[in-house]
């Protein structure tokens, strides 16, 4: 690097406020088009300034995501980052001013005959009091200010990141509450399938004693009690998981008054969300703003590669009083002073200047791509939810239909087969129908609803909530 590339106006600010040689961020095009494919209302207010406790509107719900909150070891882990890196830019800044140091010193000594001018012993002493600064580097070249600027770049990405710690527990919580609710309706429907499977076995036996039933037909009926017991023990295993699922999330056990306690489609009416441009996410998304934020300390990061192919000056003053007799210490004539100002000129050191700064524009070029891939991702997360979200409300409709078919047809093989038109194993498979399209109707509800909750998420809905203190 020339030192003739500094500019006239840099050596007139040198002695006021030293040259920046960090570069200036320019205008980014963003990397994905003006538009969803899918349309979306784009006049509404944005997901982001809509608080988790007006989306979510079960009480239950909103209780159980303020005890996570307060109580996640994810989320308190995330605010103790914030306070270590806002301490950590507390250390930087403090560089830019000088720091004042209050030194006193006694000293007693004495000296043998054989060591003394006078061949007799001396005892000699010193006292002194002063105050002022240690290797204070003047910022001529704004190394301390870019190292600032990179500290509160990283404490201002990380505060972004907390907030997306907050947003990504919120929602992983609410999905995780669904699942727990959704397989309790699992296990009901499994428990009320085997209640009607049991009684019918009950009187298929008495048939079968009587010989009004075939052995067939009651190890078909066997065969589903037995199939509807698997069931209800897989269900009651996975609530279980489901149940630990939530105590870790909540950071503490979920008393059974936070656990839902209604079908799906009752359980939740969430509002319909607008996506707005994919510019919105710029100001929206908390990950895509501690990326920018991290972009912007890749660029101090330069500058101070830059300031060191210069000069740096430190100085180091004090000034006080100082005497042979501690009586005298504060006496007229007693003061004293001293003034060392050191430069520390780079020659040569085998290419490591420039390779510092050949990283650090590196890393300012990374910074730049994870940025734009934190927008390209964010583009795809939101497009994906939108995809989901109409289209599990179509096949939602579809599997209501499906499943009162299924209901009607189980029905009317029932009342052939007890007519004798029908074999018992047409009754067989139109019940099995019957189940399978009624699991798949509380899947489809659950699908639907966690769609909804992924796109609130991915507008980065509720980052303007007040983010977890710590206790």
């Amino acid at each position: 690097m020339r030192f003739g590339s500094i500019t006239l106006g840099c050596l007139t600010a040198l002695m006021l406020n030293g040259c920046q040689l960090a570069p200036e961020q320019q205008a980014i095009t963003l990397p994905v088009p003006g538009n969803y494919d899918i349309a979306t209302n784009n006049t509404a207010g944005n997901a982001a300034e809509l608080p988790w406790l007006q989306f979510f509107d079960n009480r239950k719900l909103q209780q159980l995501i303020q005890q996570s909150l307060d109580n996640n070891k994810d989320l308190q882990i995330a605010a103790l980052n914030v306070q270590r890196v806002r301490a950590l830019y507390q250390i930087e800044d403090s560089a830019l001013y000088p720091a004042l140091e209050l030194n006193a010193s006694g000293n007693r000594q004495r000296l043998p005959g054989d060591l003394t001018a006078s061949g007799t012993a001396q005892i000699s002493q010193q006292y002194s009091a002063t105050v002022g600064i240690t290797s204070y580097e003047l910022d001529l070249w704004g190394k301390v200010r870019n190292q600032s600027q990179v500290a509160l770049q990283q404490l201002y990405s990380t505060e972004q990141a907390q907030r997306s710690s907050q947003i990504s527990l919120v929602a992983e919580l609410a999905n995780a509450w669904l699942t727990y609710a959704a397989d309790q309706q699992l296990l009901e429907l499994a428990k009320e399938t085997l209640n009607s499977r049991q009684q019918s076995l009950t009187l298929t036996e008495k048939s079968y004693e009587l010989g009004a039933a075939s052995a067939l037909t009651l190890h078909q009926l066997q065969g589903t009690v037995a199939t509807a017991k698997v069931d209800i023990a897989k269900y009651q295993r996975v609530l279980q998981r489901d149940k630990n699922a939530l105590d870790l999330l909540a950071g503490s056990p979920v008393s059974s008054e936070l656990l839902p306690d209604q079908p799906l489609n009752k359980l939740l009416d969430l509002p319909e969300l607008p996506a707005g441009l994919p510019s919105d996410l710029l100001q929206q998304r908390p990950d895509i703003k501690a990326a920018e934020h991290d972009l912007l300390g890749a660029n101090a990061n330069i500058g101070i590669a830059k300031a060191a192919f210069f000069p740096s000056i430190s100085l180091t003053a004090n000034a006080g009083t100082a005497s042979a007799e501690l009586d005298n210490l504060f006496k007229g004539g007693s003061g004293t002073w001293s003034f060392i100002p050191s430069i520390n000129m780079p020659i040569f050191n085998m290419g490591r200047t420039q390779a510092n700064l050949e990283v650090a524009e590196t890393q300012q070029q990374v910074a730049l791509a994870t940025y734009q891939q934190k927008i390209q991702q964010a583009f795809r997360e939101v497009s994906d939810s939108l995809a989901d979200r109409q289209g599990y409300a179509a096949q939602l409709t579809a599997q209501r239909e499906l499943a009162d078919s299924q209901q009607q047809s189980f029905y009317l093989s029932d009342q052939r087969f007890k007519q004798g038109a029908d074999s018992y194993l047409q009754v067989l498979d139109a019940q099995r129908n019957w189940y399978a399209a009624e699991q798949q109707l509380i899947s489809g509800q659950q699908a639907l609803l966690a769609s909804q909750i992924s796109l609130y998420k991915v507008l980065g809905g509720g980052w303007q909530s007040a983010p977890v203190a710590i206790k």
